[in-house]
């Protein structure tokens, strides 16, 4: 048997330079964050709730002005009222897209629960292909990276929109950095200057020292229970970016004539305002566990992306089993270590959103929370277990010492 211990201590002794670089970005964005809160005067007040159509939200209206600053934009709408990530994306591609328009991913396929979204599988007529609008993918390069050179002979006039998926998904592929993201941006703006730019940014907030808002791109979206809920929100998602923009998926949101003005928080401003305080720093616990975990298990020989020495874009640690059962018993022993419902035994099952069964482990204080440590994989080769989150180190560090008990015995 493997000495679980014996491996993650070394492990540690040879990350100290990359746990270094983590604690800057998230000193660097827990300043930003704070500036924020400080420059736009948040007070009691913005915590107090209102009932029916939400008029003069004060809460609503603070959360959107803090955001905004954060993610150096014109404009944010920031809601519980989003049931997912996907939800906020969906508004915005809604809201924008109109019949004869164009979208194009430039990072390969989207993630699967987009996938009905666009229309290439499911209900057609509910989908964006239903509604008049067309679609292509620009394949990456040695099914890993983008493909500049082929993003620049796609984009055409004819382009509206192009998504960027920020994270892997359940792919192997490198996580888009912010670097990247602007070769992107500029490569797609000389084709086209009127092409949206628009980013699936969930699992991205706060791993770098910028986010793509900052580097040109017109608009984007995520989830509350992902990275800038800090641990703590329950529902929600955010759309951020040109003013124009967020609008029009606001207007999906509610409805034309309301947009951004209407909808009463229910008493989640404080939460919602105090996990982006804390996002930047629980992120970084969470970043600080997947370079654990990328370190142990390629030390015990599997493959694992990103490897610990690479840069992240995502929170996302991706581990290639090879092996059904070891993918299984990874994501139970995620969940025997849960602070809720360890007693659970994950069986792989249908999801909505995806075409192949998934198991999952996710022992949260807020379900489907994947800022805290949670994992999860479709059940087909080469059978790889997407760990995500954790909101402290320890936390994910004990799980690790479990799962190499386990699968090493």
């Amino acid at each position: 048997m493997a000495d679980a211990k014996l491996i993650i201590n070394k492990a540690e002794k040879q990350l100290t330079n990359i746990f270094q670089e983590l604690e800057i970005i998230r000193e660097l964005n827990q300043e930003k964050v704070l500036n924020a809160f400080v420059e736009n005067k948040v007070g009691e007040e913005h915590f107090a709730t209102v009932s029916g159509y939400g008029h003069d939200d004060l809460g609503r209206q603070i959360i959107d002005k803090v955001y905004a600053q954060v993610f150096n934009c014109e404009a944010t709408i920031v809601r519980n009222h989003f049931v997912s990530g996907t939800h906020a994306i969906a508004c915005a591609l809604f809201g924008i897209l109109r019949h004869g328009d164009k979208l194009v991913s430039v990072a390969g396929a989207p993630y699967d629960t987009l996938e009905e979204v666009i229309g290439i599988r499911g209900n057609e007529k509910a989908s964006l292909k239903g509604h008049g609008v067309s679609y292509e993918e620009v394949p990456l390069k040695n099914g890993k990276d983008v493909d500049i050179e082929a993003i620049e002979k796609t984009i055409g006039k004819d382009t509206t929109m192009v998504l960027i998926q920020r994270s892997r998904g359940y792919s192997l592929r490198n996580p888009i950095d912010i670097e990247t993201m602007v070769e992107i941006i500029k490569t797609v703006k000389s084709k086209n200057p009127d092409c949206i730019c628009f980013v699936d940014n969930c699992y991205g907030e706060f791993t770098q020292a910028y986010e793509p808002t900052d580097v040109g791109a017109d608009l984007m979206a995520g989830s509350l229970i992902k990275n800038p809920g800090g641990g703590i929100v329950e529902t929600g998602g955010y759309i951020a970016g040109r003013k124009k923009y967020v609008e029009l998926a606001a207007t999906r949101l509610t409805a034309p004539g309301i947009g951004s003005k209407g909808g009463a928080m229910l008493n989640q401003s404080r939460l919602i305002l105090q996990g982006f305080f804390m996002a930047p720093s629980i992120v970084y616990e969470a970043l600080k566990g997947g370079v654990l975990a990328s370190k142990v298990f390629s030390e015990l020989g599997y493959k694992t992306t990103p490897m610990p020495d690479e840069f992240r874009s995502d929170i996302i640690q991706a581990i290639e089993f090879g092996d059904l059962e070891k993918l299984k018993d990874f994501c139970r022993v995620i969940q025997s270590c849960s602070p809720v419902e360890a007693y659970l035994t994950p069986i792989p099952d249908e999801v909505p959103g995806y075409d192949d069964n998934i198991i999952m482990a996710a022992g949260t204080f807020i379900e489907g929370s994947t800022i805290e440590l949670s994992a999860d994989g479709p059940l087909r080769p080469p059978y790889v277990a997407y760990m995500q989150g954790g909101l402290n180190y320890a936390h994910v560090k004990i799980a690790l010492r479990k799962i190499i008990e386990k699968i090493e015995k």
